[in-house]
């Protein structure tokens, strides 16, 4: 993770924070998938829930569109420049 996103403590707290997300959509991908998550710098300033959003966004645009099976919501499209696919 680049250091663009902060200090170290807030590196890791980012990090630790996609890999819960992430893992709770593992389920979504199809089998054999290889996804790389980019923090962005506006990673270290986002909340859980923004996370969350964030990456359900990127996940939504690489699968194809639809809603997220997490919030019930459809998404505008934009990643906010925290996550990345």
């Amino acid at each position: 993770m680049s250091k663009a996103v902060g200090g170290a403590v807030v590196r890791n707290l980012v990090k630790r924070r996609l890999r819960h997300l992430v893992r709770d959509r593992l389920a979504l991908l199809p089998a054999g998938s290889l996804v790389v998550v980019r923090a962005l710098p506006g990673a270290g300033e986002a909340d859980h829930h923004q996370l969350a959003r964030d990456l359900d966004t990127a996940l939504q645009r690489l699968l194809g569109g639809g809603t997220s099976p997490f919030d019930g919501s459809a998404s505008n499209g934009e990643a906010h420049g925290r996550a990345q696919r």
